[in-house]
């Protein structure tokens, strides 16, 4: 039977712990590597399928990957957060193929938002990119971040456990950066959700974020859920 402590902390359950350590270890051999000039981003964090960057281990490393120190701080304390409730709530072995599995469906829809694109602008889903040409300076721009362009972070997976948050514990209330009072989980997470919807469909300039990679993450997470027909533990969030 799973126990809780009032004490976050003290109660860092085992498979969060150890995502936590190994996110950090990737991150900063990132830097101590970057230092050195050698470039970890380019070898596992994960690249379009048809690029000649890709290789078949980065759908997992990708994930434990970072682009700064904002980046993993934000997915870090999410992970911790949201994280250790959930793995007591479905169990370490549960919880860790969720973690991973929601982070795949994150790449799916990711790949698959990048393999329309692809087609809609070389009617194919597979090029030589290096041989690639177009009057149209936009469709290479676009071309090139698809193909040159690697995806990194925990986001995908984290989006999956913000879901199966606030399907299980929806009116937990919590505390969101510049909003002065609690937000139920219930509102605060689909806005979220939606948000990303709005910002992926929108493709403002110079907006880096894999957008659709979140919402993969969120839709695994949320059809996880139903499937497994995941309850949650009394007195938590009560």
């Amino acid at each position: 039977m799973n126990t809780y402590n009032n004490s976050p902390f003290s109660n860092i359950p085992t498979v969060v712990k150890n995502l936590l350590i190994i996110n950090i270890l990737f991150f900063i051999a990132t830097l101590v590597f970057e230092s050195k000039g050698i470039y970890l981003v380019k070898l596992l964090g994960v690249y379009y399928f048809d690029s000649p960057n890709f290789h078949i281990w980065q759908v997992i490393t990708y994930m434990f990957m970072h682009g700064g120190f904002a980046h993993i701080a934000f997915n870090m304390f999410a992970l911790f957060t949201f994280g250790s409730t959930l793995e007591y709530t479905m169990g370490s072995k549960r919880f860790l193929n969720f973690y991973l599995i929601t982070g795949l469906g994150a790449l799916a829809l990711q790949m698959l938002v990048q393999a329309i694109e692809v087609h809609q602008i070389a009617g194919s889903f597979t090029i030589n990119i290096t041989s690639f040409t177009s009057s149209n300076h936009e469709h290479i721009r676009t071309l090139s971040e698809i193909y040159l362009g690697p995806m990194v972070g925990a986001s995908g997976a984290i989006f999956g456990l913000l879901i199966a948050f606030g399907v299980l514990y929806p009116d937990a209330e919590l505390l969101i950066l510049f909003i002065p009072v609690p937000v139920k989980a219930k509102y605060i997470i689909p806005a979220y959700v939606v948000l990303e919807l709005i910002l992926g469909v929108a493709q403002f300039s110079g907006d880096s974020i894999a957008h659709f990679a979140h919402l993969g993450g969120a839709l695994f997470g949320f059809i996880l859920i139903k499937f497994w027909h995941l309850r949650r533990l009394r007195n938590f969030y009560e």
